[in-house]
């Protein structure tokens, strides 16, 4: 198992008061994406398992296009990786954005 770590610096904060939210299920080809409320609104960190060693660069891209492009401040992000394509996790990640934001069931 890889393990992954990225603090980044986050110019938009998450909108919303959910304190957490999760997304996806770890499966063949899938991940299961959870995010928690408890960092400053301008940081953002992702921690990352993954059976797919490698691949850091790939995650390192996929995670600070998200957190240039959607609201991740304040948000503490871990993601358990069942082998996913950066499209899929580029998904998950907006999906759990979107929920934690209350813009989703």
């Amino acid at each position: 198992m890889e393990r992954l770590s990225y603090t980044l610096d986050a110019p938009i904060p998450a909108g919303g008061t959910k304190p957490r939210a999760i997304v996806g299920v770890v499966a063949s080809g899938n991940l299961e994406v959870l995010l928690e409320r408890v960092l400053a609104p301008d940081r953002c960190t992702v921690e990352i398992a993954t059976a797919a060693h490698g691949f850091g660069e790939v995650w390192a891209a996929v995670v600070a296009d998200f957190v240039a492009r959607r609201g991740a401040g304040g948000l503490r992000i871990a993601i358990n990786d069942g082998g996913a394509r950066p499209d899929t996790v580029a998904l998950r990640l907006a999906q759990g954005a979107r929920l934690i934001a209350g813009d989703a069931p």
